[in-house]
């Protein structure tokens, strides 16, 4: 238990205090690394929910009728306040996710460059003027905020989920009420706690803890939320975007990934497996946009696969600056990637390196899944399709490079996907005809940046774009206005 960074019981923040469940529910957070008990968090259900909806609705006309710069001004004091408390922020990441001390300070450097770039955003909430087919009528297009926003986040990089949709969502004037990812509620907590001190007025933002079925769907359904935004896997965006549907709220939905990463037999090799290998395995492949299906050209295979094989080996598992990964987030998650990598085993591929829990006295009492590659898996089966989230990926063997294009848009996902290649002809061709939101060129299948929209097709998402600019659309309305002049009275 770390009551240094934060305390035994984490609390909600409703209208500007902190406050436990009506009911008295709490649920445990265990570390990922040692499997002990971190803290215990409030299990917030309907009650609670209304309490912060009420909260946000009831700070809305106030937070919403101040000038975009005015909200930009505060939002960048809590930017400054996040970058004077990094490291405290990093080290309650890297306790809740056992991510590595380096990496959650990366994370956490990351959500603050959002955090400001959209603070800068107040600035630049541009409408636009424009002619019109009328003479002396005069248009325009101005934003408006929609309302109480919901935003419901993943675990998996906490502190820049929140920033991710925090920042946005206020600084287009609406007030929101964010549903913390049930496995890292002390991150929230602490962003709630900074949220505060920068004088964020009481309401604006009000943040839940609790399990998803009691705290977020409640939190989608109800009538007074009117835009929401979630990140996690497509089965739960679905859910969500049929009950948000049903009364017609702004939804959207950032969700699953199977993204590809083709290997051409022009490509250096020795960058393509170290890209891989980060696509593939940093964050323990807890990421939306990891590399799980690695194409490689028939020429290079063998070549390729040993290389990749061996650098796999080499990976140092843990939770140090020492480390290359750390464990997944929960017990459930780590069962679920064990049985996939059986199912997957009992179909006819074959296992060439991990595909278990990783048993030593150091991982043992951890969430560890040993880093895998897989091959002759079929394209169809649920190893191929299915996104896992963890540090499993399979090797796909194709003749040419339209056989590389047909596997990877053969998918129900479209999030992120790369090539490796020296070719400008392939490269160009392959980032135009990819099923994909993002198309990464010798490097990896991850690296959004704050300024970037990010999203994806298919069933990796509704269309919607956060961050970047775009994320504007979702959290504000267009409003047309005509300006009619009466010649006479000039």
């Amino acid at each position: 238990m770390n009551t240094k960074l934060f305390p035994e019981i984490v609390l909600n923040w409703i209208d500007g205090a902190e406050k436990g469940a009506t009911d008295g529910a709490l649920f445990n957070n265990l570390s990922p690394a040692s499997g002990k008990m971190l803290c215990q968090a409030v299990g917030s259900k309907q009650a609670d929910v209304d309490r912060a909806v009420a909260a946000a609705k009831n700070a809305y006309p106030a937070w919403a009728g101040m000038t975009p710069v005015q909200r930009g001004d505060i939002l960048m004091a809590i930017a400054r306040n996040m970058r004077e408390n990094a490291e405290t922020i990093a080290a309650i990441v890297a306790a809740e996710t056992g991510m590595a001390p380096s990496a959650a300070l990366g994370e956490t450097g990351g959500a603050i460059a959002q955090a400001e770039f959209m603070a800068g955003e107040g600035r630049r909430l541009y409408g636009r003027t424009t002619t019109s087919a009328v003479p002396n009528k005069y248009a325009m297009t101005v934003r408006h905020p929609l309302g109480v926003a919901g935003l419901i986040i993943a675990a998996n990089t906490p502190i820049a989920n929140v920033a991710w949709k925090v920042f946005p969502a206020l600084i287009c004037g609406n007030t929101a009420v964010l549903k913390a990812a049930e496995d890292t509620p002390a991150t929230a907590w602490y962003f709630g706690k900074l949220a505060q001190e920068a004088g964020l007025p009481s309401g604006v933002l009000n943040i839940l803890q609790g399990l998803g079925e009691a705290a977020g769907a409640p939190l989608v359904a109800h009538p007074d939320v009117a835009v929401v935004s979630f990140t996690g896997s497509t089965a739960v965006g679905r859910q969500i975007a049929e009950t948000a549907g049903r009364r017609l709220a702004k939804v959207s939905l950032e969700l699953g990934g199977k993204n590809p990463l083709v290997v051409c037999d022009d490509a250096d090799l020795d960058n393509a497996v170290k890209w891989v290998v980060l696509s593939a395995f940093s964050n323990a492949g807890q990421r939306c946009a990891a590399g799980s299906r690695i194409i490689v050209f028939d020429a290079v295979y063998d070549q390729f696969r040993e290389l990749l094989v061996a650098a796999t080996q080499r990976l140092k598992v843990g939770p140090t600056d020492m480390d290359d990964l750390g464990p997944v987030i929960n017990e459930t998650q780590l069962t679920n990637m064990v049985a996939a990598v059986e199912q997957a085993s009992q179909e006819g591929a074959h296992v060439l390196i991990g595909g278990s829990r990783m048993t030593t006295p150091d991982h043992a009492d951890g969430f560890y899944m040993a880093p895998t590659v897989i091959e002759n898996a079929d394209p169809r089966s649920g190893i191929s399709t299915q996104e896992v989230f963890g540090p499993i990926t399979c090797l796909y063997r194709v003749s040419d490079f339209d056989a590389a294009l047909q596997m990877a848009n053969d998918s129900p996902y479209g999030l992120t996907a790369c090539i490796h290649s020296r070719n400008v002809h392939r490269v160009m061709e392959f980032t135009q005809k990819v099923q994909a939101g993002v198309a990464v060129v010798n490097a990896g299948t991850y690296g959004s940046e704050p300024h970037m929209p990010f999203g994806g097709v298919k069933q990796s998402g509704n269309g919607s774009r956060e961050p970047g600019t775009e994320a504007l659309d979702i959290y504000s309305n267009l409003k047309d206005i005509y300006i009619c002049v009466e010649p006479d009275l000039i």
